[in-house]
């Protein structure tokens, strides 16, 4: 299936990613070339340990790059002012709640932070923006609730609000359905999928939920020790991309329905 009409919010060239220390530098992944369209859910799947964390962090400008460039709206990451960036890209990291003494409202509100002023005084605007955003996470009613009376997937859908409430082209997410349960794990990437259509902003997430991404993702980007690879799932798929994802001895990939299983002895 071809994309139409589709319109680049980030893309990578020639991207290496890793750590630098006194000693060496230790490459992760290189020669990443990827491009996130506007208006996808965009799953980034790998191994225990492969990087999927630090291609995150770098693509966010947490991390700075080995090599290589990236640009957000044609513009290059590294002339983004913090509050310029803070503007078209939010982020929910793998990070403990700054206070769960916080109301749901407050902790939401913490998003207009790149548009309140020193003191951090709220705007019709803002708290507009705040209430949309806990009405698109189906958490309204909780607004007035403090954080530490909320399950790990409504806090979680707090802090997707959060992003959603700094009004950014890009959402990012690092192990957005850690400690969730089965069904919230579902719910979490379906509420993704559902905003992605209704906001049209673009969102890139990591998991280890790899066949829920597979089902519900526009694009997966797939993280092996040998490279980097993005495509549409069906695409993946019929080249025989996620074959190779993990070792053949336990499980494996059945094309004919796109999950993974225990291989049988």
């Amino acid at each position: 299936m071809e994309k139409k009409n589709a319109h680049i919010i980030l893309k990578t060239k020639d991207l290496s990613i890793g750590y630098v220390s006194k000693k060496e530098q230790t490459i992760v992944a290189s020669n990443i070339d990827i491009e996130l369209q506007k208006g996808e859910l965009i799953g980034l799947i790998g191994g225990n340990g492969i990087g999927k964390s630090t291609l995150l962090r770098t693509l966010s400008n947490v991390q700075k790059p080995l090599q290589g460039s990236i640009i957000i709206n044609d513009k290059d990451i590294t002339n983004f002012n913090p509050i310029e960036l803070a503007k078209v890209m939010s982020l929910v990291l793998t990070e403990v709640v700054p206070s769960k003494n916080l109301a749901v409202f407050e902790l939401a509100a913490l998003g207009r932070y790149p548009y309140t002023n020193w003191v951090g005084n709220l705007t019709n605007e803002d708290i507009d923006k705040v209430n949309q955003a806990l009405n698109l996470t189906n958490i309204l009613e909780l607004k007035h609730k403090n954080c530490f009376e909320l399950s790990d997937g409504q806090l979680q859908k707090v802090m997707i609000a959060r992003a959603l409430a700094q009004d950014t082209d890009i959402i990012i997410l690092d192990e957005p359905t850690t400690h969730l349960d089965m069904y919230h794990k579902a719910y979490i990437l379906k509420l993704l999928q559902k905003l992605t259509k209704e906001t049209g902003k673009t969102i890139l997430f990591s998991s280890h939920e790899i066949d829920l991404t597979i089902q519900l993702c526009d694009t997966v980007i797939v993280m092996t020790k040998d490279e980097v690879v993005s495509d549409q799932p069906c695409n993946l798929i019929s080249k025989g991309t996620f074959n190779n994802l993990f070792p053949k001895d336990l499980i494996e990939f059945d094309e004919q329905t796109g999950t993974f299983r225990v291989k049988k002895q």
